[in-house]
């Protein structure tokens, strides 16, 4: 395929450092994809609200990622923007404000990401308003789905149509609920949603069970890995830290030890973009090479760190791959 602008500017500048990491890990995940191979994606911090969605939402749309982790944050900010984007506030000088200034934030209903403040009536209390029914419908039938499940069912139902503000090519939950693409949300119970849920359980007015659990994600994602990995395999790229890709990766190393199924292939590519470097004790800093102990990666799994800041690397990458 012939590249376009963004990518030969890549190729002619990026060559050293983590700047040439990132046009070989790129190259890589294109490699990766022409062998038949397919990849998860994990999206942790706040990349729904850096708007990732709108380079991600076209990976999506084509075929470029099979299937996606995330915290509960990033699965639900996507439609916090989609819904509530002018009313959101970016704070350039963010690193300079003082207590009583973030404290003004929260008096107006600003809670702040880094520059971005998400405006908590618009966005929070606006989803709520139509989730709690489709939770309370599903309880009432006693009926049980994922996270995502819920989500993609609001997004599907066009209750929300009217409220979007921004182009819905730019949403990447909007991309992926209309190819119903795979998402495990483990941890969901931290976010947003996830609090207001509890706090619907501790008033009686749903029972926990209503929302599958992180243990029938892990179920259900060790499915997906024995019925995906055969021939390339299954690649992992890993944008963060933290939980949407500690407890993925880990799928394999629990059914090669755990259950003890011996013909459970390695993941097939890894690539981890994150400014977290290598340190004592930090596993989102440890080298790839660590996770051969582990039973995740094997020894000849190509693998690529980029130390730097995801929120520039992923939409290079992603341009990239997409040819542009």
């Amino acid at each position: 395929m012939s590249k376009g602008p963004i990518s030969q500017f890549i190729q002619h500048h990026y060559r050293h450092f983590n700047a040439a990491a990132l046009v070989d890990a790129a190259k890589g995940y294109e490699q990766h994809l022409l062998e038949g191979g397919k990849m998860m994606i994990t999206l942790a911090g706040a990349m729904s609200t850096a708007e990732l969605g709108v380079s991600l939402a076209e990976m999506i749309r084509q075929d470029k990622v099979q299937i996606i982790s995330c915290t509960g944050a990033n699965l639900e900010e996507d439609i916090m923007n989609l819904v509530a984007h002018s009313h959101y506030k970016r704070i350039p000088n963010y690193r300079d404000l003082t207590p009583q200034e973030e404290w003004d934030l929260l008096e107006q209903g600003l809670n702040r990401v880094t520059d971005t403040c998400i405006p908590e009536e618009e966005a929070f209390r606006k989803i709520q308003h139509h989730i709690a029914k489709i939770w309370k419908d599903a309880d009432a039938a006693g009926e049980r789905y994922f996270p995502h499940e819920y989500m993609y069912k609001l997004l599907n139902s066009g209750l929300m149509k009217d409220d979007y503000e921004i182009d819905p090519k730019d949403s990447w939950m909007i991309a992926a609920a209309e190819k119903n693409l795979p998402i495990i949300v483990p941890g969901w119970e931290d976010s947003t949603m996830g609090n207001i849920f509890a706090s619907y359980v501790i008033k009686n007015e749903l029972k926990a069970s209503t929302m599958k659990s992180g243990i029938e994600y892990m179920v259900w994602l060790s499915d997906w890995y024995r019925q995906n990995s055969a021939g390339k395999g299954v690649g992992f790229f890993q944008l963060g830290g933290g939980i949407a890709g500690d407890f993925p990766i880990c799928v394999v190393p629990m059914m090669y030890q755990d259950l003890e199924w011996h013909d459970v292939p390695f993941w097939a590519y890894f690539c981890q973009v994150s400014d977290s470097t290598t340190s004592y004790g930090s596993y989102s800093g440890a080298v790839p090479n660590e996770k051969i102990t582990w039973g995740k990666l094997g020894i000849d799994t190509p693998k690529f760190i980029v130390e730097s800041d995801a929120t520039i690397v992923a939409p290079l990458i992603f341009a990239y791959i997409l040819g542009m």
